[in-house]
């Protein structure tokens, strides 16, 4: 075997929900490797997320004044400059964008740059422009491009995705083993659990209305929602519902869990449901198919796709439908027991092992073609 080559893994938008969770993943099998030498860069502000990195990887803490406008400066100044002082052949950037001339570049589509037209706030706006453009110029400058869904790949545009065809593909995400179904004599409980943190296009809304509408025939319904807030003003717009149903019995916003506990909650859970209107890929869903959770989710985006014939689906923007199919699963055990076993056969598709060998085996065609 010859001497490993360098890959840096630009971790600097990694900071919640799915970008944690795929490095969380997939860090010890590039560790585990002996063909390449990992360095993983983040942001001081991250050092807590990722204090546990595994042995044998490099971490380069980087120190810069961040904000909305610095992050994408910084990356595209000091992250080259890095990859260069280590000697670098592949950079892998898992975030839509990346520095545009650091050496090797690999970059993954995981953001759903539909989310731009669900927002009407003029900041947000302006945070999926840059992310369009960061992705399109990426795209040129890339080696390889990796979307973690079809939807993805086929949702960049589709003039880009001509344009790319050559260097791009597919490969989904993972699921962790700490989700696994049920234990013998563990029993499902009366609440239905949805997973994310709070943003606008996970459309909680509408879902509250919904949930709203169940109650009527079912008083004692319980929606427990599993995720931070990291959007104040859509949060606040939440509880407003809530207090103009008189629904503060029915919802329950549990904030960050640990994975034990969400483990726990979807294994115990009547039910899943994720309303989302925009999705790469919902890791979620795959989380809850390999607790073999019954799952109702949106018709939309990347949820068909990652599902399959695991669950029963709904148009998120049409309340009166998501309300008959929750109320329809709801009522209905057979119904459930049945889609419980299609989601824990639907989850065998999905491992970390299969998403870390397939990016590693780009990675290691990228650095072949690179190499002297």
């Amino acid at each position: 075997m010859g001497k490993p080559f360098k890959v840096l893994i630009n971790g600097l938008h990694a900071k919640s929900g799915g970008g944690v969770t795929y490095l969380r993943n997939i860090l010890p099998f590039f560790a585990a490797d002996g063909a390449i030498e990992t360095h993983l860069c983040i942001h001081e502000s991250q050092s807590h997320i990722f204090r546990d990195i595994p042995e044998g990887m490099v971490l380069h803490i980087m120190d810069f004044q961040s904000g909305f406008w610095r992050l994408p400066y910084y990356e595209q100044v000091l992250v080259p400059r890095l990859a260069r002082d280590i000697a670098a052949t592949v950079t892998f950037s898992p975030a839509n964008y990346g520095p545009l001339f650091a050496p090797g570049q690999i970059t993954m589509l995981r953001n759903a740059l539909g989310v731009a037209f669900v927002e009407k706030r003029f900041v947000k706006i302006a945070y999926w422009i840059v992310v369009y453009v960061g992705t399109l110029l990426s795209m040129i400058r890339s080696k390889k491009v990796i979307a973690v869904s079809d939807f993805v790949l086929h949702t960049t545009g589709k003039t880009l995705s001509r344009l790319f065809a050559a260097k791009s593909l597919v490969i989904h995400h993972g699921v962790s083993d700490v989700y696994a179904a049920p234990e013998a004599g563990q029993h499902r409980e009366g609440f239905i659990l949805a997973v994310s943190d709070i943003y606008v296009q996970k459309n909680f809304g509408p879902l509250l209305l919904a949930v709203d509408t169940l109650r009527k025939k079912h008083p004692g319904v319980l929606l427990k929602i599993a995720g931070r807030k990291l959007d104040q003003g859509y949060y606040e717009s939440l509880q407003q519902i809530i207090t103009d149903r008189g629904m503060g019995d029915n919802v329950s916003f549990l904030g960050s869990v640990t994975q034990e506990e969400l483990a726990t909650l979807y294994r115990t859970c009547r039910f899943f449901v994720f309303p989302s209107l925009v999705e790469s890929f919902g890791n979620p869903l795959v989380e809850a198919m390999a607790s073999g959770a019954p799952i109702a989710t949106s018709n939309t985006a990347a949820m068909p796709e990652v599902v399959g014939p695991a669950a029963l689906l709904f148009d998120p923007a049409n309340v009166s439908e998501m309300a008959g199919v929750l109320d329809r699963l709801y009522e209905d055990e057979p119904l459930r027991e049945d889609l419980s076993e299609r989601s824990l056969k639907r989850a065998q598709s999905f491992s970390w092992s299969k998403t870390a060998k397939e990016t590693l085996d780009e990675i290691k065609s990228v650095a072949g073609g690179g190499r002297q």
